[in-house]
């Protein structure tokens, strides 16, 4: 399926939120997750599923100065 993840057309076979994020590479520690504008929590990432055309944006927390 073909999605949106962070602004760019992106194709996955995931069919989670959960896989897509391993799928992606995404460490979870620090990492929230949009899904079509919509914060889902982290208790919820491996249930959430995923749909064509669904625009996903993932923030991570970083350090710095």
């Amino acid at each position: 399926m073909e999605i949106m993840f962070n602004g760019t057309p992106t194709h996955t076979q995931a069919a989670t939120l959960a896989e897509l994020l391993e799928e992606q590479g995404i460490a979870t520690p620090g990492t929230a997750v949009a899904v079509d504008g919509k914060v889902v929590r982290r208790t919820e990432w491996n249930a959430a599923p995923l749909h064509d055309g669904a625009s996903v944006t993932v923030i991570r927390a970083t350090q710095g100065g």
